[in-house]
């Protein structure tokens, strides 16, 4: 896998479920269906907009081995393999390799805060459990620590299946330093739809690991390759098309709104795990009017 070969749009895909709250393979098959036909890069499973908090270790093995088989080597397949605990993040590491995975995503370690050395140190351990690429997924939002370019790139330099990263920083200045000071083979995904098509035209990324991509595949593909192709007034215009999707999406924590619009395309229920709970009767409005301006019901 060369940098080339991942540039795209990866779908952070939603976790359907039942209404007793089992895995939901009929939808999940749908879901992977439509992500197909739309040509995206990759899938990514057991995310932040897949609920990995809630799923558990068996349930995630599962769904590996179905999507790969759904899949059919169409696309790849990422999987979500971090939490704040390095030897729980090894053991799913390898139960991922084991069960089909392409590539792992690792998530900074929420809560307990370590130091830059710490960061270093935990994300090297899990890398080499597993001979896969692995994407750094840095979200200090999401997880109170900012992995520091500097950090970034000397695991990218040290650990040699370490070959990109999910930057969701939000800070347009970190990213754009990681794209300058990168190495020729390094992949910088962007992890803010808002923004992709900025930080590929700008700075040079390489893609999306997309929310908006669950609902809307075929548009955020075509942002994203228009924009790979150094379009950028075709790019900007798609992107501002889509710009109240995007503001919708994050109207209360994700994925609850992609999860709902998902269900009212039909491609499955409305249905999460606790603590995550359904959109408010007020905020689904306001959603229904955005989905009815996009004609996506």
């Amino acid at each position: 896998m060369n940098r080339k070969n991942l540039q795209g749009v990866w779908t952070a895909l939603i976790t359907p479920f039942d209404k007793n709250e089992k895995i939901d393979y009929v939808s999940l098959e749908k879901l992977i269906a439509f992500q197909l036909k739309a040509g995206v890069k990759g899938i990514l499973i057991n995310g932040t907009t897949g609920e990995s908090p809630t799923l558990e270790d068996d349930e995630v093995e599962k769904m590996i081995k179905f999507a790969k088989e759904k899949i059919n080597k169409k696309c790849f397949l990422m999987v979500g393999t971090g939490t704040n605990n390095t030897k729980k993040s090894i053991k799913k590491t390898i139960k991922a390799t084991k069960a089909g995975a392409d590539l792992i995503l690792l998530v900074n370690p929420y809560y307990n805060k370590p130091t830059q050395k710490g960061l270093y140190l935990h994300f090297k351990a899990i890398a080499q459990s597993t001979h896969l690429p692995v994407i750094i997924y840095n979200i200090k939002g999401r997880t109170a620590i900012n992995l520091e370019t500097e950090t970034l790139l000397k695991l990218a330099k040290e650990v040699k299946n370490i070959i990109g990263v999910k930057e969701a920083s939000g800070d347009l200045e970190q990213i754009k330093n990681v794209c300058e000071k990168r190495s020729k083979n390094f992949i910088v995904f962007s992890g803010d739809d808002n923004i992709t098509n900025k930080i590929i035209n700008d700075f040079g990324a390489d893609g999306v690991i997309s929310v908006a991509s669950n609902i809307v595949p075929e548009k955020i593909v075509e942002i994203v390759n228009v924009s790979l192709e150094n379009k950028k007034d075709k790019s900007n215009k798609l992107n501002n098309d889509l710009k109240e999707l995007f503001a919708i999406l994050f109207i209360e924590t994700n994925p609850i709104p992609v999860k709902y619009i998902a269900s009212q395309m039909g491609l499955c229920k409305n249905i999460f795990r606790l603590p995550m709970c359904p959109i408010s009767a007020k905020n689904a409005e306001i959603i229904g009017k955005v989905l009815l301006d996009l004609k996506l019901i």
